[in-house]
Parts: C-alpha cells; structure tokens; sequence
C-alpha cells in the first residue's frame, strides 16, 4: 500500500504543476493533503494570513473538486478547519474498504475565529480507518499550529500534540500519522509521539528538509510520517518534485 502526504500550499507553486504531480502517482492507495481550498473566501482578500496578505488569484480556490477530478479513482473526503472551505483533504483508492472517517479538533474548536492573524485558526485532525486483510488501519491527516513565532513549543503546541496522542491511544489496529506539523524535530511536542513509540521516519532516514525552494526561511523541517509498531516499511522517500513550498512524501508499506 502506498501513501503520499504533501501541503498543496493551495496551489501557489501552479495549479497544473501539482495537479499533474497527482496524476504522475495516481496508482498511490492514499494521498493525505493539507492546505486544501473548496470555495472562495472573499472576505479574506487583502487579511493577514499566515503572516502575508491573502491574495485569492494566486490560490486554487476550488482545489477540492480540481484534485477530486483528476484523482477519479480515488474516494475523497475534506474537513475544514477554518470556516467551511479550507483544510484537510484525504482520497483513498475506490477498491479499499473504508469503514469510518471523521475528523477532530485539537487546538481550539471547529468556528473559532482568531483575533489578528487569521493563520491562528482551530486545528483538526483528518482520519481513514481502512479495514485490510490483515486488520484496521487509520491514517491520519494533520497540519498543525501556526502562531507567527516559528517552530518551537509552546503550551498550545504541546497541548495539540497531547490530543491527537489521546486520539491515538483510542484506535485498534495500527496506524500512521503524517502531514505538515509546523515543529521542529527537536521539540517536546514532537518527542511526545516518540515517547509512545511511534517511529520517526523523517529522524530514522536522516532526513534534513522537506521545504522546497519556493520556501526561503532558515528552518526546514515541518513535515513528519509516525508510524505504529506493526507497519512493515517497503520504501520510504522525500520526492524532489517542487509543486509546492513542501515536499512531497512517499511511504509504501505493508
């Protein structure tokens, strides 16, 4: 089974660069998207977002359907975690059996509207379970808290990465947990995940970025796959392919 995780970073790097990326690897069982637009937001043109001011040309306002037409193949499902038309996007393959997905939020609540910055908005997790020959599987999808003050820890950070790890202890059978965490690799909400004992596999490949050249600050990790025990590693890679200011991420696994 072959999953691939990337931030979109809605479209900015061009939409047919990464709709053509998708297409290249639509024989991927699983793709786990982050930064996923499925309608306008008018009002925000001009906001504070993310620290830059939003521009809506630049973005793939109907990225959802756009990426659910090319990957025709696949059963997509999306979770907002801003509003109703921004956020997380999964699409599993028609001939997997999905027996549940949902999503919940860890940091703050689904409506929560940030004074300021509007990049400070409620965080969700996105999830599949899958049920295969050999048990359930759940992949989670996840993009989390950006505050404008890098990539440490913070309470709320901590506190984010103590919820999905309640989340987590919840599940049976095995599971896999990636996306765009916005940590470093040496952080306390990081370690929280490793302390459970899921691998790293961005830390057991010696991986040093997983930013693009569209992406020009100093720190370049963000983006992580953890693992549960039981997950058997066929391949693991970080695509050099610039669709977006992140890398995408390959984990073919049995």
């Amino acid at each position: 089974m072959k999953l691939v995780t990337l931030n979109t970073w809605g479209g900015r790097a061009g939409k047919e660069k990464l709709l053509s990326f998708l297409k290249k690897y639509e024989d991927t069982d699983i793709f786990s998207l982050q930064e996923v637009w499925s309608a306008p937001y008018d009002h925000l043109d001009g906001a504070h977002v993310g620290g830059t001011k939003m521009n809506q040309k630049d973005v793939m306002v109907y990225g959802m359907q756009e990426i659910s037409a090319t990957l025709s193949s696949h059963t997509a499902s999306f979770h907002s975690h801003h509003l109703d038309n921004y956020g997380l996007m999964m699409l599993v393959k028609n001939n997997l059996n999905i027996v549940e997905e949902g999503d919940i939020f860890v940091y703050k609540y689904k409506g929560y509207i940030p004074d300021g910055d509007i990049g400070n908005h409620a965080r969700n997790i996105q999830y599949v379970t899958i049920q295969t020959k050999d048990g359930l599987i759940t992949i989670i999808n996840f993009h989390g808290l950006w505050n404008g003050k890098g990539k440490g820890d913070t309470e709320d950070r901590i506190n984010q990465s103590k919820n999905i790890l309640d989340f987590i202890k919840n599940l049976q059978g095995e599971y896999i947990l990636c996306g765009d965490f916005n940590l470093l690799p040496d952080t306390k909400s990081i370690k929280i995940f490793e302390d459970y004992g899921m691998r790293n596999l961005i830390k057991d490949y010696g991986v040093k970025s997983t930013r693009t050249s569209f992406y020009e600050k100093s720190e370049k990790h963000a983006d992580y796959i953890f693992i549960s025990k039981g997950i058997k590693i066929k391949d693991f890679k970080v695509f050099n392919d610039e669709v977006s200011d992140h890398l995408p991420i390959l984990l073919e696994f049995n």
